[in-house]
């Protein structure tokens, strides 16, 4: 039986294919190498650039939309990158404060509505 490996094989942790970001409001384009080598985000970097990206330059990167849960009664709302989060957040709130939540995103052109009776 033989082994794979012939010692000049990569390292486990190494990454052929970095993944890459790019925003055309900055007119940039960034590597992911810095997410997966130093944050060791794994296959969660490009969510991990986006909400960073987005946090210190009020917008996502190109190709990343937001989920939003938009309280119809106070001011609350959050986004995420997800719908799973953005409906667990939204039904939450809606369980604590009895408001109703328009929750946005993906492919729907109407917003679902989060009702705090779970209608």
């Amino acid at each position: 039986m033989s082994d794979d490996f012939d010692g000049e094989s990569a390292a486990p942790d190494d990454v052929d294919d970095v993944p890459t970001v790019t925003c055309s409001r900055c007119s940039r384009s960034w590597d992911l190498a810095y997410e997966l080598d130093e944050l060791r985000v794994g296959n969660q970097a490009v969510e991990k650039f986006a909400l960073d990206h987005r946090q210190h330059t009020g917008h996502f990167p190109d190709d990343v939309t937001a989920w939003v849960a938009d309280c119809r009664q106070c001011p609350e709302r959050e986004e995420f990158l997800a719908e799973r989060p953005a409906r667990r957040w939204a039904e939450t709130h809606a369980r604590h404060t009895r408001h109703a939540l328009e929750l946005r995103g993906g492919e729907a052109d109407e917003p679902a509505v989060v009702d705090p009776d779970g209608e």
